[in-house]
Protein backbone atom coordinates (compact mmCIF):
# COMPACT_ATOMS: atom_id res chain seq x y z
CA UNK A 1 0.00 0.00 0.00
CA UNK A 2 1.49 3.35 -1.02
CA UNK A 3 2.38 6.15 2.12
CA UNK A 4 -0.19 8.61 2.45
CA UNK A 5 0.59 12.23 1.30
CA UNK A 6 -0.83 15.33 2.37
CA UNK A 7 -2.92 17.41 0.04
CA UNK A 8 -1.02 20.36 -0.51
CA UNK A 9 -1.85 24.11 -1.28
CA UNK A 10 -1.61 25.38 -4.84
CA UNK A 11 1.58 27.57 -5.16
CA UNK A 12 1.58 30.32 -3.15
CA UNK A 13 2.14 32.65 -6.00
CA UNK A 14 -1.68 31.28 -7.30
CA UNK A 15 -3.36 32.69 -4.65
CA UNK A 16 -5.84 35.41 -3.90
CA UNK A 17 -4.72 38.56 -3.90
CA UNK A 18 -5.21 40.48 -0.26
CA UNK A 19 -7.16 43.31 0.02
CA UNK A 20 -6.05 46.76 -0.59
CA UNK A 21 -5.85 49.53 1.32
CA UNK A 22 -5.90 53.41 0.53
CA UNK A 23 -3.15 55.38 0.38
CA UNK A 24 -1.70 58.85 -0.27
CA UNK A 25 -3.32 60.10 -3.33
CA UNK A 26 -6.00 57.65 -3.59
CA UNK A 27 -3.58 55.19 -4.34
CA UNK A 28 -4.40 51.42 -3.53
CA UNK A 29 -1.40 49.12 -1.85
CA UNK A 30 -1.65 45.61 -2.07
CA UNK A 31 1.28 44.63 0.64
CA UNK A 32 2.58 41.22 0.87
CA UNK A 33 1.86 39.32 -2.11
CA UNK A 34 3.64 36.39 -3.06
CA UNK A 35 4.89 36.47 -6.98
CA UNK A 36 7.07 32.97 -6.33
CA UNK A 37 6.78 30.02 -4.28
CA UNK A 38 10.79 28.19 -3.63
CA UNK A 39 10.57 24.92 -2.76
CA UNK A 40 11.80 24.33 0.94
CA UNK A 41 11.45 28.08 1.57
CA UNK A 42 9.28 31.20 2.49
CA UNK A 43 7.72 32.80 -0.89
CA UNK A 44 9.17 35.71 -2.51
CA UNK A 45 6.60 38.64 -2.28
CA UNK A 46 6.16 42.20 -3.42
CA UNK A 47 3.94 45.40 -2.75
CA UNK A 48 1.69 46.52 -5.26
CA UNK A 49 0.86 50.22 -5.58
CA UNK A 50 -2.18 51.05 -8.11
CA UNK A 51 -2.91 54.22 -9.16
CA UNK A 52 -6.55 55.58 -8.28
CA UNK A 53 -9.25 55.05 -11.18
CA UNK A 54 -9.54 52.22 -14.38
CA UNK A 55 -6.62 50.45 -15.63
CA UNK A 56 -5.19 49.15 -17.22
CA UNK A 57 -1.78 51.36 -15.57
CA UNK A 58 1.78 50.54 -16.47
CA UNK A 59 3.74 49.22 -14.22
CA UNK A 60 7.49 50.00 -12.77
CA UNK A 61 8.65 46.76 -11.15
CA UNK A 62 11.25 48.22 -8.58
CA UNK A 63 14.05 46.70 -7.07
CA UNK A 64 15.91 47.84 -3.51
CA UNK A 65 19.56 48.21 -2.52
CA UNK A 66 21.71 46.80 -0.31
CA UNK A 67 24.89 45.19 -1.62
CA UNK A 68 22.78 42.44 -2.47
CA UNK A 69 23.02 41.63 0.88
CA UNK A 70 20.78 42.92 3.21
CA UNK A 71 17.69 45.84 2.05
CA UNK A 72 13.97 44.81 1.78
CA UNK A 73 10.99 45.75 -0.51
CA UNK A 74 9.73 48.39 2.25
CA UNK A 75 12.13 51.40 0.61
CA UNK A 76 13.49 53.17 -1.95
CA UNK A 77 16.89 53.85 0.14
CA UNK A 78 17.34 56.15 3.14
CA UNK A 79 16.76 59.59 2.16
CA UNK A 80 12.95 58.96 1.52
CA UNK A 81 12.61 56.71 4.68
CA UNK A 82 10.47 59.78 6.33
CA UNK A 83 8.85 60.88 2.65
CA UNK A 84 5.30 61.45 3.06
CA UNK A 85 4.00 60.33 0.31
CA UNK A 86 6.10 57.66 -0.42
CA UNK A 87 8.29 57.58 -3.11
CA UNK A 88 6.24 54.63 -4.83
CA UNK A 89 3.15 56.28 -3.95
CA UNK A 90 4.51 59.63 -5.77
CA UNK A 91 5.05 57.64 -8.85
CA UNK A 92 1.65 55.51 -8.89
CA UNK A 93 -0.11 59.23 -8.39
CA UNK A 94 1.75 59.93 -11.37
CA UNK A 95 -0.23 57.05 -13.38
CA UNK A 96 2.25 54.25 -12.94
CA UNK A 97 1.88 51.37 -10.92
CA UNK A 98 5.03 50.43 -8.57
CA UNK A 99 5.76 46.80 -7.93
CA UNK A 100 8.64 47.05 -5.09
CA UNK A 101 9.84 43.66 -4.17
CA UNK A 102 12.37 41.34 -2.24
CA UNK A 103 14.51 38.96 -3.76
CA UNK A 104 16.69 36.59 -2.52
CA UNK A 105 19.73 37.92 -0.88
CA UNK A 106 23.72 36.74 -1.51
CA UNK A 107 23.22 34.87 2.28
CA UNK A 108 20.56 32.51 0.77
CA UNK A 109 21.64 32.20 -2.75
CA UNK A 110 24.67 32.91 -4.97
CA UNK A 111 23.86 34.51 -8.90
CA UNK A 112 21.86 34.10 -10.79
CA UNK A 113 18.99 33.40 -8.30
CA UNK A 114 18.80 37.49 -7.96
CA UNK A 115 18.11 37.95 -11.95
CA UNK A 116 16.16 34.90 -11.49
CA UNK A 117 13.82 35.97 -8.83
CA UNK A 118 13.39 39.84 -10.79
CA UNK A 119 12.66 38.14 -13.66
CA UNK A 120 9.98 35.87 -12.11
CA UNK A 121 8.22 39.23 -10.87
CA UNK A 122 7.73 39.93 -14.44
CA UNK A 123 6.38 37.09 -15.65
CA UNK A 124 3.84 36.55 -12.63
CA UNK A 125 2.37 40.48 -13.37
CA UNK A 126 2.20 39.82 -17.00
CA UNK A 127 0.56 36.36 -15.90
CA UNK A 128 -2.09 38.46 -13.54
CA UNK A 129 -2.04 41.73 -15.04
CA UNK A 130 -5.81 41.81 -16.12
CA UNK A 131 -6.68 40.87 -12.33
CA UNK A 132 -4.19 43.57 -10.88
CA UNK A 133 -5.21 45.99 -13.72
CA UNK A 134 -2.17 46.54 -15.36
CA UNK A 135 -0.83 46.67 -18.84
CA UNK A 136 1.53 43.21 -19.49
CA UNK A 137 3.19 45.74 -22.58
CA UNK A 138 4.29 48.66 -20.29
CA UNK A 139 6.28 47.50 -17.37
CA UNK A 140 9.51 48.74 -16.85
CA UNK A 141 12.30 48.10 -14.31
CA UNK A 142 13.43 50.72 -11.60
CA UNK A 143 15.90 50.20 -9.01
CA UNK A 144 19.03 51.74 -6.64
CA UNK A 145 22.34 50.06 -6.29
CA UNK A 146 22.42 46.73 -6.87
CA UNK A 147 18.51 46.80 -7.35
CA UNK A 148 19.99 48.98 -9.91
CA UNK A 149 21.93 46.90 -10.85
CA UNK A 150 19.06 43.72 -11.47
CA UNK A 151 16.94 46.69 -13.07
CA UNK A 152 19.74 47.29 -15.74
CA UNK A 153 20.23 43.32 -16.28
CA UNK A 154 16.42 43.08 -16.46
CA UNK A 155 16.83 45.40 -19.67
CA UNK A 156 19.81 43.54 -21.32
CA UNK A 157 19.76 40.02 -20.48
CA UNK A 158 18.26 38.27 -23.57
CA UNK A 159 19.94 34.63 -22.70
CA UNK A 160 18.00 32.36 -21.91
CA UNK A 161 19.68 30.15 -20.10
CA UNK A 162 19.65 33.03 -17.06
CA UNK A 163 15.68 33.29 -17.31
CA UNK A 164 15.53 30.30 -14.60
CA UNK A 165 12.38 28.58 -13.56
CA UNK A 166 10.99 30.26 -10.58
CA UNK A 167 7.70 30.85 -10.27
CA UNK A 168 5.31 31.19 -13.37
CA UNK A 169 7.00 30.27 -16.39
CA UNK A 170 6.34 31.17 -19.82
CA UNK A 171 5.41 34.77 -20.50
CA UNK A 172 8.25 37.24 -21.11
CA UNK A 173 10.22 38.89 -18.76
CA UNK A 174 11.05 41.72 -21.29
CA UNK A 175 10.41 45.34 -19.82
CA UNK A 176 10.13 48.30 -22.21
CA UNK A 177 12.49 50.93 -20.19
CA UNK A 178 15.49 50.89 -17.47
CA UNK A 179 15.93 53.60 -14.93
CA UNK A 180 19.08 52.96 -12.63
CA UNK A 181 20.34 54.58 -9.50
CA UNK A 182 24.16 54.78 -8.44
CA UNK A 183 24.35 50.90 -9.86
CA UNK A 184 27.79 48.86 -10.45
CA UNK A 185 27.55 47.76 -14.33
CA UNK A 186 30.62 46.55 -14.59
CA UNK A 187 31.15 44.07 -11.54
CA UNK A 188 34.71 43.33 -12.39
CA UNK A 189 35.36 46.49 -11.87
CA UNK A 190 33.50 47.47 -9.21
CA UNK A 191 36.37 47.03 -6.31
CA UNK A 192 39.14 48.68 -8.10
CA UNK A 193 36.98 51.41 -9.91
CA UNK A 194 36.96 52.65 -6.17
CA UNK A 195 40.95 51.19 -4.95
CA UNK A 196 39.35 48.34 -3.50
CA UNK A 197 41.23 44.90 -3.66
CA UNK A 198 39.43 42.66 -6.52
CA UNK A 199 40.58 39.42 -4.67
CA UNK A 200 38.81 39.75 -1.16
CA UNK A 201 36.36 37.21 -0.73
CA UNK A 202 34.27 39.35 1.33
CA UNK A 203 33.34 41.97 -0.97
CA UNK A 204 29.38 42.52 -1.91
CA UNK A 205 30.19 41.45 -5.59
CA UNK A 206 32.67 38.56 -4.04
CA UNK A 207 29.41 37.54 -1.89
CA UNK A 208 27.39 38.14 -4.94
CA UNK A 209 28.65 35.23 -7.10
CA UNK A 210 30.13 33.51 -4.71
CA UNK A 211 33.95 33.85 -5.54
CA UNK A 212 36.53 36.72 -5.50
CA UNK A 213 35.76 38.66 -8.71
CA UNK A 214 39.45 38.42 -9.49
CA UNK A 215 39.32 34.72 -9.49
CA UNK A 216 35.87 34.34 -11.66
CA UNK A 217 36.11 36.35 -14.20
CA UNK A 218 33.33 34.61 -16.24
CA UNK A 219 30.88 34.60 -13.27
CA UNK A 220 32.21 38.31 -13.10
CA UNK A 221 30.98 39.31 -16.76
CA UNK A 222 27.69 37.10 -16.55
CA UNK A 223 26.49 39.41 -13.71
CA UNK A 224 27.83 42.30 -15.18
CA UNK A 225 25.03 44.26 -17.19
CA UNK A 226 27.65 45.57 -19.62
CA UNK A 227 28.14 42.55 -20.78
CA UNK A 228 25.10 42.36 -22.34
CA UNK A 229 24.41 45.55 -24.10
CA UNK A 230 23.27 45.29 -27.68
CA UNK A 231 21.25 46.91 -30.12
CA UNK A 232 18.02 45.36 -29.05
CA UNK A 233 18.17 47.59 -25.33
CA UNK A 234 15.36 49.43 -24.32
CA UNK A 235 15.78 53.01 -23.02
CA UNK A 236 18.01 53.41 -19.88
CA UNK A 237 17.95 56.35 -17.65
CA UNK A 238 21.39 56.29 -15.36
CA UNK A 239 21.37 58.35 -12.32
CA UNK A 240 24.81 58.96 -10.26
CA UNK A 241 26.28 61.00 -8.10
CA UNK A 242 30.05 61.95 -8.64
CA UNK A 243 30.74 61.63 -5.06
CA UNK A 244 29.88 58.32 -4.60
CA UNK A 245 32.03 56.43 -2.43
CA UNK A 246 31.05 52.68 -3.21
CA UNK A 247 30.15 52.39 -6.19
CA UNK A 248 32.35 54.81 -8.68
CA UNK A 249 30.32 57.11 -11.48
CA UNK A 250 32.98 55.31 -13.98
CA UNK A 251 29.89 52.40 -13.80
CA UNK A 252 27.54 54.57 -15.11
CA UNK A 253 29.40 56.11 -17.26
CA UNK A 254 30.68 53.09 -18.93
CA UNK A 255 27.42 51.04 -19.48
CA UNK A 256 26.06 54.71 -20.82
CA UNK A 257 28.99 54.98 -23.51
CA UNK A 258 28.48 51.22 -24.04
CA UNK A 259 25.05 51.76 -24.61
CA UNK A 260 25.28 54.83 -26.75
CA UNK A 261 27.92 52.98 -29.17
CA UNK A 262 25.06 50.07 -29.45
CA UNK A 263 22.45 52.65 -31.17
CA UNK A 264 20.55 52.96 -27.78
CA UNK A 265 18.15 55.65 -26.14
CA UNK A 266 20.07 56.54 -22.88
CA UNK A 267 20.61 59.43 -20.91
CA UNK A 268 23.21 59.66 -18.25
CA UNK A 269 22.75 62.32 -15.25
CA UNK A 270 25.60 62.67 -12.62
CA UNK A 271 24.89 65.19 -9.54
CA UNK A 272 28.27 66.98 -8.09
CA UNK A 273 28.44 66.37 -4.97
CA UNK A 274 26.16 63.61 -4.11
CA UNK A 275 27.39 60.16 -2.31
CA UNK A 276 26.13 56.49 -2.63
CA UNK A 277 22.23 56.69 -1.86
CA UNK A 278 22.55 60.42 -2.21
CA UNK A 279 23.20 60.56 1.46
CA UNK A 280 23.20 64.40 2.62
CA UNK A 281 21.82 65.61 -0.27
CA UNK A 282 18.05 65.68 0.00
CA UNK A 283 17.70 68.14 -3.18
CA UNK A 284 19.53 65.13 -4.96
CA UNK A 285 17.22 62.70 -3.98
CA UNK A 286 14.18 65.17 -4.77
CA UNK A 287 15.18 65.44 -8.23
CA UNK A 288 16.41 61.93 -8.85
CA UNK A 289 12.84 60.56 -8.34
CA UNK A 290 11.41 63.31 -10.05
CA UNK A 291 13.80 62.90 -13.46
CA UNK A 292 12.38 59.01 -12.93
CA UNK A 293 8.71 59.67 -13.13
CA UNK A 294 9.71 61.79 -15.96
CA UNK A 295 11.74 59.24 -17.71
CA UNK A 296 8.95 56.69 -17.29
CA UNK A 297 5.95 58.52 -18.13
CA UNK A 298 7.76 59.64 -21.14
CA UNK A 299 7.68 55.70 -22.10
CA UNK A 300 5.49 54.10 -20.46
CA UNK A 301 2.56 56.69 -21.19
CA UNK A 302 3.57 59.48 -23.55
CA UNK A 303 4.90 57.30 -26.24
CA UNK A 304 1.51 55.35 -25.82
CA UNK A 305 -0.76 58.60 -26.40
CA UNK A 306 1.39 59.31 -29.06
CA UNK A 307 0.69 56.02 -30.56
Amino acid sequence: MPAPTLPLPPPAHEAPLPPARTGASGVRVLSGVPYAALPGARPLELDLYLPAGDGPHPVALFLHGGGWRLGSRHTAGPMYRDAAPTPFEQVAAAGIAVASLDYRLSGEAVWPAQLHDAKAAVRWLRSRAAELGVDADRIASWGESAGGHLAELLGLVTDPALEGEVGVTGPSSAVSAVAAWYAPSDVAAVATDIGNDPADPASREAQLIGAPVSAAADLAAQASPITHVSPAAPPVLLLHGRADRFVATAQSQRLHDALTAAGTDVELHTYDGADHMWLGTPDTATDALDRTITFLRRHLIDEGDRA
